[in-house]
Formats: structure tokens, sequence, C-alpha cells
């Protein structure tokens, strides 16, 4: 098993910046692939960012590249999501995930095992 803890969300103005962070412990952390999804009220999750094992390699959604960054740090079994630039409709709950089927990057939830239970982000105009 592996838990994941989400932190560091908030209510910040537009144009504003906040880092999530995501704690994972339980199975072998450093081996898989992390990844940020989020759900606004009313919408569908959708995917964020993903990040590979080693952190070599990432993925955006077209509607944060250039503002969002993903990074992990292994050591301390944490991945990070520094979200820059917010705008109101980023507001929604952010999860982190991990894949632990394979080790390709992946944009789909359907391929993620483990989620954590969620920080708010809430961006004001």
């Amino acid at each position: 098993q592996v838990q994941l803890v989400e932190s560091g969300g908030g209510l910040v103005q537009a144009g504003g910046s906040l880092r999530l962070s995501c704690a994972a412990s339980g199975r072998t952390y450093s081996n898989y692939v992390m990844g940020w999804f989020r759900q606004a009220p009313g919408k569908e999750r959708e995917f964020v960012t993903a990040i590979s094992w080693s952190g070599g390699s990432g993925i955006y959604a077209d509607s944060v590249k250039g503002r969002f960054t993903i990074s992990r740090d292994n050591a301390k079994n944490t991945v990070y999501l520094q979200l820059n630039s917010l705008k109101p409709e980023d507001t929604a709950v952010y999860y982190c995930a991990t894949k632990h089927r394979g080790w390709n990057i992946s944009s789909r939830a359907y391929d993620y095992d483990y989620w954590g239970q969620g920080t708010q982000v809430t961006v004001s105009s």
C-alpha cells in the first residue's frame, strides 16, 4: 500500500503563487510515476501534470504549461507542484497520485493506482 498526503493549498489572489507538496509513504515511492490532477466543483477530474520516476521528464496539460512546474525529491519521498500566475479557473481540489503499472508517464486518471485526499486551491479574482 501507498499513502499520499497533499498539503500547501489555500486561498490566493489571481496572479499569485502556491507550492503544493505530496508526501508518500509505504511501498517504494521512488520507482513510480507521480501525477497531479484537479477537480473543480461540478466538473470531472482533469489531468494537470506528471513526472517520471527519475524526475527527468514530465508532461503538462496545455492549460497550465508555462505556469506550473512539477518536481520530486526521492530522498524525501515527496513530489511538489509549483503553481505560478494563478487564475480563478485554477480553483479546484488538487490530488496527487502514483502509477504502479508500467513506467510510462500518463495523463489518464485510470492509469494511477493510489490517490491522496486532496488539497483545496482557491484563486480569487
